[in-house]
């Protein structure tokens, strides 16, 4: 790996899913990263899979892929369930891991995968595209500024409709429901746009004929008392948008995975307090997430987690207990305070 300057890095995937052929598109036009070989447990799902996304190889298990000297890095989009097994194997076989959101079914298993990213001197980061997006980038610049003043209040929601019992999402043994698929990214922005992690949450779900939750709301109190309403849903039309409110302004966005698909990449900011102050709208370059995502995360291991524009480690832990104390709150009733 230490010719990474002077090449490609080489992903592997774990699995053939929709999210992998995805994925593996987005990334096809990269000079900096490539798609070396995909895994999968169906040699011949994993045979055609490979062809029809132009990928060179393919390998009959995960075992495999994870013992291929020629892989730098993998991407796991397994389902929810076996995130942290093979993030965890494959970080022990000395592969960095770009793992999809969320990073794991709980706040546990989050810190066993970074306890073990650390023993192997290996990166582990949480796959969020719209983090990696300009919308985003210069969200987190505008807010650095002060262009809005204090931060006071968050909405930031997320739907879209799925309603096959077949589909994966809505299976809970496998880590469905809205909240860690839709949700994972409403706690995220909300986070994101705070700076900080919740004190306490309250939620309130409605469940699906399966088990799990198809639509969550809740509310996030953080500790320098800045509110935020989180949304997720299974049962609506499509929508993804945010609000942060300031003491000195507003901006809007639609925190988009990879704009103009979903709507334009804009900004809407009100740099003031009154009406008569116009909205401003601002333009920035659009985009597939997953290419700038896995761009980001090759940077990052040739030179450094400061040029990761995703979450953090501590990042992604605050979203995982975030994650946990919405779910335990939805299914009591009850307020919950989220523990160190």
């Amino acid at each position: 790996m230490n010719d990474l300057a002077s090449r490609p890095l080489r992903l592997g995937i774990l699995g053939a899913a929709n999210i992998a052929r995805a994925f593996t598109s987005g990334v096809a036009t990269s000079k900096i990263v490539s798609v070396a070989a995909v895994a999968s447990r169906d040699a011949g799902k994993g045979e055609v899979f490979a062809r029809e996304c132009g990928i060179p190889r393919s390998v009959g298990s995960y075992e495999a892929l994870l013992a291929d000297p020629d892989i730098d890095a993998i991407y796991n989009p397994l389902p929810n369930s076996l995130h942290a097994e093979w993030s965890i194997r494959a970080l022990e076989a000395g592969k960095h891991v770009l793992c999809e959101k969320p990073l794991a079914m709980n706040v546990g298993e989050v810190r066993a995968m970074f306890a073990a990213a650390a023993k192997a001197g290996r990166h582990l980061v949480e796959a969020y595209p719209y983090r990696a997006q300009p919308q985003t980038l210069k969200l987190r610049e505008l807010l650095a500024e002060g262009a809005i003043g204090k931060v006071r209040l968050i909405r930031s929601s997320f739907g879209v409709a799925f309603s096959d019992p077949a589909n994966i999402r809505l299976i809970p043994d496998v880590g469905g429901g809205s909240l860690l698929d839709a949700g994972s990214y409403a706690v995220s922005l909300a986070l994101l746009a705070a700076g900080e992690r919740p004190a306490r949450v309250h939620a309130m779900a409605a469940w699906g004929e399966t088990g799990v939750d198809l639509s969550v709301a809740a509310t996030l109190t953080f500790p320098s008392g800045i509110l935020a309403q989180v949304s997720s849903s299974f049962a609506t039309a499509f929508h993804r948008h945010a609000l942060i409110a300031g003491d000195a302004g507003w901006i809007e966005t639609t925190y988009l995975n990879h704009p103009p698909m979903g709507g334009p990449p804009i900004l809407n900011i009100r740099r003031g307090t009154t009406l008569g102050i116009p909205v401003e709208t601002i333009e920035v370059a659009g985009g597939n997430g997953f290419l700038a995502e896995a761009e980001s995360f090759r940077d990052m291991i040739l030179e450094g987690p400061s040029r990761w524009t995703g979450a953090t480690p501590e990042q992604s832990v605050d979203i995982a207990l975030t994650l946990d104390a919405i779910a335990r709150s939805a299914r009591s009733g009850a307020t919950v305070d989220l523990a160190d």
